[in-house]
């Protein structure tokens, strides 16, 4: 709708998109109200035949995992917007979309029980910030912009093969195509299968997380992205990496997780002290704040190996 808006009415621009987020703040609270703890699985799921002939569905649900995550985020999203009635005045039409459409592929990752509708979701994500960090960021925002967007993406292109190898493979097992997590949860894999795919799902988390040693996209992107993209890739962004391991990594391949526990409980370790240390040293606000981010989220990391 913010489209149909002409980019001169800035007045009507912010209203509409301070009026959209204070709406899905208020569905967030809806959920939150209705959600029943004692029940065990997905809660409010909408389902709709997507492409059938693949498997694919637009499943979604929600449970005490993404529960708060959502609300998290739906919360944030009205705080977003009024830091940009004076924060953005050039392009703020654009600036607005892109947070709504970022808005959405957030939502819409925390809520996907389609592993494939979760990739479209994960990927979509990236682009908005990608404009959000290039356009109305700071002086080296294309720099960040870039390497934010080349190490995401990388990730995610090998999480893509893995997704594809394992609804392939649970074809050949089942005879019938899915992409539902709840079926791929069922697949049977041999460990080095296990190895290979965890690695790919836990590499592309790990970036997004920012796990070390691939944090160093982080400090740039949220140094030169304007404030209210800093406060999104802070609060919400990297618990995506986080969520994806508890999600998807950790149950699709137990047997890897158990193996890779060592390693991601000594890098995490290494990212809580090295971060802590590094942000100590920073002059800039928002860099301190990238470094102790790198250390807060080891910390979750390796809350995450406890199993």
């Amino acid at each position: 709708m913010l489209l149909f808006v002409p980019k001169e009415n800035k007045g009507l621009l912010r209203g509409l998109s301070m009026l959209f987020s204070l709406a899905g703040a208020g569905v967030a609270a809806a959920v939150f109200s209705k959600f029943d703890e004692a029940k065990v699985g997905l809660q409010m799921v909408e389902k709709a035949e997507w492409l059938p002939s693949l498997g694919i569905s637009y499943s979604l649900g929600i449970d005490g995992i993404s529960l708060l995550l959502v609300v998290l985020t739906a919360f944030l999203a009205p705080v977003v917007i009024l830091s940009t009635y004076k924060a953005v005045d050039e392009g703020a039409k654009g600036f607005l979309f892109c947070l709504h459409l970022l808005q959405t592929g957030m939502l819409g990752a925390f809520l996907a029980e389609d592993v494939f509708l979760f990739y479209i979701f994960w990927e979509l994500m990236l682009i908005p910030m990608y404009f959000i960090i290039g356009i109305w960021g700071g002086e080296r925002r294309i720099y960040a912009a870039v390497k934010f967007f080349i190490y995401t993406l990388t990730g995610s292109l090998l999480m893509l093969a893995a997704v594809l190898y394992i609804y392939f493979i649970y074809k050949t097992q089942t005879g019938t195509a899915s992409f539902a997590l709840t079926d791929l949860y069922n697949i049977k894999l041999t460990l080095t299968e296990q190895l290979w795919l965890f690695s790919a799902f836990a590499l592309a988390f790990a970036i997004k997380v920012p796990m070390f040693p691939f944090h160093t996209w982080l400090p740039d992107a949220h140094v030169e992205a304007p404030t209210a993209g800093s406060v999104i890739l802070a609060a919400v962004l990297l618990k995506m990496g986080t969520y994806g391991f508890v999600r998807f990594a950790f149950p699709l391949f137990p047997q890897a997780a158990i193996s890779f526990v060592p390693v991601i409980a000594v890098l995490s370790v290494v990212g809580i002290v090295y971060g802590a240390l590094v942000a100590l040293v920073q002059p800039d606000m928002k860099k301190l704040i990238a470094y102790s981010s790198v250390s807060h989220l080891g910390f979750v990391m390796l809350g995450l190996t406890a199993l």
